[in-house]
């Protein structure tokens, strides 16, 4: 059984499993591009960070950012290369949903590149309801960069 829970990007497996998912997110896009945040702003004071464990190992994780009153930032979405398929993704993203919501969030916003290796993460954003949107926040318009949103209803 997948069990989703608040965590700390600093607990060990978790520093180890973020290194991997920055690891790729260089190896990936140009360093300008990257926008995955470390460990240590993972842990700042507005951002809420979960992982997804079954029997204890560490499947994945995922973090929701503030950005202000009514909107966040979905950040660090990731899953275990050998846990994906199992839809780790999918229970992480509806519990990031219901947080949200829980928190008063009318809307969610999310990057993402846009190279083929991250065509899963944008099929299962739409899958769930994101559509592309202007860069938000700090972000610049980059041609590595896809930019997501989804209005939240009040369920």
């Amino acid at each position: 059984m997948i069990l989703i829970g608040r965590d700390t990007p600093e607990r060990d497996d978790v520093r180890q499993f973020l290194a991997g998912h920055l690891a790729d997110m260089y190896a990936t896009s140009p360093p300008e591009s990257v926008h995955a945040l470390e460990p240590a702003a993972l842990a700042g004071p507005d951002v809420g960070f979960w992982t997804a464990r079954e029997n204890s190992r560490l499947l994945g994780c995922a973090a929701l950012k503030r950005l202000s009153p009514g909107d966040g930032e979905i950040k660090s979405m990731r899953t275990a290369e050998w846990a994906r398929g199992r839809g780790v993704a999918s229970a992480l993203l509806r519990h990031l949903l219901a947080e949200a919501r829980t928190t008063g969030y009318r809307r969610l916003y999310l990057e993402t590149g846009s190279q083929e290796f991250f065509a899963p993460a944008r099929r299962l954003y739409e899958r769930h309801g994101f559509a592309a949107c202007p860069p938000f926040a700090d972000y610049a318009p980059d041609p590595h960069s896809v930019f997501m949103t989804l209005r939240l209803d009040a369920g």
